[in-house]
């Protein structure tokens, strides 16, 4: 991953990252990857195509519609979705209003194989209350590192 810093930029000096650039080519690289990477994540789910909706505008992120309950919420309607700033998680469906309901947050990459999150999904819906959810934000990635990550699984 490349960042860029500009002389007056003292951003390294304080030891952090410029953000990652996100460019007409890296988000046309990210687009196809996201559709790749979460098709692939809702097949193995067994989710059908029309369950599935992801964007890339100054963010990225994609929607999975669960046909599983969560054993905490019998009645209502679960959902996977993912994030570039901070992965996958697991929520109840919810009003407009309504706080969000979070069942789980998976740690550690942005990114990660489908078949961990299948089972950071059915770890998230045999749980018995909804759980805090802090968010832990992994390393800044560009559009076109975040492709190359979801190329790995799909390819």
């Amino acid at each position: 991953m490349t960042t860029t810093t500009s002389p007056s930029d003292d951003r390294s000096a304080l030891g952090r990252r410029a953000a990652p650039e996100k460019t007409s080519e890296g988000t046309h690289l990210l687009t196809s990857a996201l559709d790749r990477y979460v098709r692939q994540v809702a097949g193995v789910l067994g989710v059908p195509v029309e369950g599935v909706s992801f964007e890339v505008t100054d963010t990225a992120t994609a929607y999975i519609a669960l046909g599983d309950r969560a054993a905490a919420f019998p009645g209502r309607d679960v959902m996977l979705v993912w994030s570039a700033t901070q992965g996958w998680a697991v929520s109840i469906e919810t009003e407009p209003g309504e706080p969000l309901i979070a069942l789980g947050r998976l740690s550690g990459d942005v990114v990660q194989a489908p078949e961990r999150v299948v089972s950071f999904v059915a770890e998230s819906l045999a749980r018995c209350e909804a759980q805090p959810s802090p968010v832990v934000r992994p390393p800044s990635m560009g559009w076109s590192d975040l492709a190359e990550c979801m190329d790995h699984y799909t390819s």
